[in-house]
């Protein structure tokens, strides 16, 4: 099982740096690392909207009669409701949203652990390293991954579509 600790270790092995041995020790690649992993993971998810992380979300009024945005979701793509900052505005006593929400690192599938060690290696390069070469080259091959990923991702089967239609069924 992927945890947060592995992740970043694949990033500094892709810096030649040595991997963690404990995301609390007090050295500078696991304070990075604390730092800036779960803000770098949940831009990433919420860059694009991939079907692993994407969610049907149901909320209902809290005890103050407000539609709160729950802090998993990290971008609604679609809404049946007005959102304005956490709140959500509607009529409706539920609101149906269609979001990007957050993942738990071992449920990424393996075309993103690649992609998210990139992302992670870039980030960490130049506190570490200094090494304006070795970022660039970090940028390429994220730009490189990222590409492959939502290509697979894009292809992956989906329940998602048309099954039974009737002017469709005609045609056939």
């Amino acid at each position: 099982m992927l945890t947060k600790q592995d992740l970043c270790s694949m990033a500094l092995l892709k810096l030649g740096e040595q991997p963690l041995v404990s995301l609390t020790s007090d050295t500078a690649a696991a304070q990075l690392a604390r730092t800036l992993c779960d803000v770098t993971l949940n831009s990433l998810l919420s860059s694009h909207p991939w079907r692993f992380a994407t969610d049907a979300v149901l909320i209902e009024r809290d005890t103050d009669g407000n539609l709160i945005i729950p802090e998993n979701v990290l971008r609604i793509l679609k809404c049946n409701g007005h959102v304005c900052g956490k709140k959500i505005f509607s009529h409706s006593d539920n609101v149906k949203l269609l979001a990007v929400v957050n993942v738990d690192v071992e449920d990424f599938p393996s075309y993103f652990i690649s992609l998210a060690a990139t992302r992670l290696a870039m980030e960490f390069c130049m506190p570490l390293t200094g090494n304006q070469q070795m970022f660039r080259t970090l940028v390429s091959l994220y730009e490189s991954e990222l590409q492959t990923a939502k290509f697979i991702d894009s292809t992956t089967d989906s329940d998602a579509g048309v099954r039974d239609f009737s002017l469709i069924n005609v045609r056939f």
